[in-house]
This record gives C-alpha cells, sequence and structure tokens, in this order.
C-alpha cells in the first residue's frame, strides 16, 4: 500500500517555510513528517499530513507549486540495526531508493521511515516475502499509545 506524499516547491527566501506551516497549522493540518531539500533557487518540503485533499488546496490557493507522489512507509523497532534490514531487503529485491526520510510515531520503541523507490509493487512484494507491513496513513496517525 501506498501512501500520499505532497512535494511543495518553496523559494529559497527567509520566512517561506514558516508561512507555509502557518497556513497548514492555521486550518488544523496535522503533519507527521516532513523533509526540506534544496537547490541554489528553490527547496523541495515534502510532507506527510493528515488530510492530504485539504493541503493541496490550501497550499495551491497560496500560490505554491504542490505534486503528489505515492511513497512506502513501514514501521521498524527502534534499534541500531533496523532501518538496516530493511534496505537490505530492497538491495536484494532491486529495488533502488531514490530517498527516505523518518516520521515521529506515538508507537512505543518504534519509527516509521518513508519511503521513495523505483518500483512500489516490486518493494511491497519484498516487504510480503520477508515479513514486512507496509504502513497506512492511518497507522501514521493513529499508532496507538
Amino acid at each position: 500500500m501506498t501512501i500520499e506524499q505532497i512535494s511543495v516547491f518553496l523559494e529559497n527566501k527567509p520566512g517561506r517555510l514558516a508561512e507555509v506551516t502557518k497556513i497548514m497549522g492555521d486550518a488544523g493540518v496535522d503533519l507527521r513528517a516532513m523533509s526540506l531539500a534544496d537547490t541554489a533557487d528553490f527547496g523541495v518540503l515534502r510532507l506527510m499530513v493528515n488530510d492530504p485533499e485539504k493541503t493541496l488546496e490550501l497550499l495551491r490557493a497560496a500560490g505554491c507549486v504542490v505534486s503528489v507522489t505515492p511513497v512506502l512507509a513501514v514501521c521498524i523497532a527502534d534499534k541500531p540495526g533496523s532501518l538496516a534490514e530493511v534496505l537490505s531487503v530492497l538491495a536484494d529485491a532491486g529495488v533502488s531508493v531514490e530517498y527516505s526520510y523518518a516520521s515521529i510515531t506515538r508507537k512505543k520503541d518504534n519509527a516509521y521511515v518513508i519511503f521513495r523507490v523505483d518500483d512500489n509493487g516490486r518493494a511491497l512484494e519484498a516487504f510480503a516475502k520477508h515479513g514486512i507491513t507496509a504502513a497506512s496513513a492511518k497507522d501514521l496517525f493513529n499508532g496507538a499509545e
């Protein structure tokens, strides 16, 4: 199963990230994960939010350039080597990781990791073969306390 990730293209100027996150916060959008990467002229803000449709509407109305990308998320044990195990499963299946970032979780002793890969289907098959369950958007926002 994939999860919708929102990518926002931001100008590299002071206050732009604060402006975008304020728009979302004022509208009650719950931000579960984010990643920010930059180039000389702009940044790419990647977000996992509780309401992607509302977020897209808000950010487009604010003049932001946004897109939606299907990504994968897995819940891993919060211990040394857990991420390496998941990455080895992907590597052994010939799946390339384009980028990855972590998410907060309410699950004790666990972490969520979000992956953008070159082949979601092959990655999901490899995960299933090794007993790794892909997380849903609901999992990211409603994890056990």
